[in-house]
């Protein structure tokens, strides 16, 4: 039996191909659909907003790498010829040493994040329910979860970790001083955009708008956060003028969020101060 991973993360793809390939939201049936494709034996599925990662244990490697491969575009829709240079996989003792440095915050876009050690036991715990997880990586991901407390007990690592969240809102709070009562706007309805949001509700602000492509998807960030508003994607220009910071968490933004648009919607208000994060 050998162990396999198959992923992309922030290290090697775009958020805007990390969106595509998000399982958040659909990882039962995604955790159903790997279970009935009889290359793996077992599997467990991390899916964060900065990674989408396979582990795997099977008897042939290289026909496991390929399938697994093949799910992600297939489950997603995304043709291989767009993912394929931007997965990465390793197999036996690498996958282990892979998986205790995700565990420890090591692999974060902020190094030392406290929040990837409880996503990747929400993985586990998924996988346990779906019956997909057996006893080598049972074996593997309890080890990552002590590997991950000793790292932060023992270590200086987690001292003044930070979550991009949080970093965003020190940001802010250095720039424009006291963040009570001010409005934000967050572009983009994922995992990123509802930790800053709520980051940013801790701090007092007096509104949160959540803005995404999907109306649906908005909506429930909204709620989730509690007390937040949602507001489709075409009114977006509405929303940029009424608020105060622009936390922009989905690469669809960019495209529109120019700076010449952003000095026309802001002109009215000048006096007003506007950060883009």
């Amino acid at each position: 039996m050998h162990l396999l991973l198959v992923g992309l993360s922030h290290r090697t793809a775009p958020v805007e191909l990390r969106e595509r390939v998000d399982f958040q939201g659909r990882l039962d049936d995604a955790l159903r659909a790997l279970g009935g494709r009889g290359s793996t034996h077992e599997t467990v599925l991390v899916s964060t907003c900065n990674r989408a990662e396979l582990y795997a244990a099977c008897d042939d490697v290289e026909a496991a790498r390929a399938d697994l491969a093949a799910f992600v575009s297939q489950f997603h829709e995304v043709d291989r010829a767009i993912l394929a240079p931007h997965l990465y996989d390793v197999s036996d003792l690498d996958v282990a040493r892979h998986l205790f440095c995700v565990a420890a915050g090591l692999d974060s876009l902020v190094v030392g994040e406290p929040q990837i050690l409880g996503q990747v036991k929400d993985a586990h715990s998924a996988a346990t329910e779906a019956r997909t997880v057996g006893p080598l990586l049972n074996r593997l991901f309890h080890s990552s979860f002590a590997v991950g407390k000793r790292v932060r007990a023992e270590t200086g690592l987690g001292a003044g970790a930070v979550s991009v969240g949080y970093a965003a809102v020190a940001l802010a709070r250095k720039i424009l001083g006291d963040l009570a009562g001010r409005s934000v706007l967050v572009i983009g309805a994922g995992e990123m955009g509802k930790l800053t949001a709520l980051h940013m509700k801790s701090q007092g602000v007096q509104q949160v708008t959540i803005v995404s492509r999907t109306m649906a998807h908005a909506a429930r960030t909204a709620e989730a956060i509690g007390g937040a508003n949602a507001a489709p994607w075409d009114e977006m220009d509405t929303a940029l003028g009424a608020c105060d910071i622009v936390i922009t968490a989905t690469g669809a933004a960019a495209p529109i969020l120019t700076r010449s648009r952003v000095d026309a919607v802001m002109r009215p208000r000048r006096d007003r101060p506007l950060f883009i994060i």
